[in-house]
């Protein structure tokens, strides 16, 4: 099986709303940098930080996250 990562569609949904990462950040309550990490998938959310960033944004965490599964070689 190959390696799975979490991919997301964070800053499309954002930029959509109308949304800064600073003024999203101020509605979750987590700072810029970590909307800017989790946008980038250098951090992975935890399950509160994801359902919470769904909820504010109109959303549900299947739409906003998905499995990216690499292909076997």
């Amino acid at each position: 099986m190959g390696e799975r990562r979490l991919g997301n569609r964070l800053k499309d949904i954002r930029t959509q709303r109308g949304l800064t990462q600073t003024d999203l950040a101020a509605l979750v309550g987590v700072s810029r940098k970590t909307i800017n990490t989790v946008e980038n998938s250098i951090f992975v959310p935890s399950t509160l930080l994801a359902l919470t960033l769904a909820k504010t944004l109109g959303t549900t965490v299947e739409h906003l996250f998905f499995i990216i599964a690499d292909e076997e070689e």
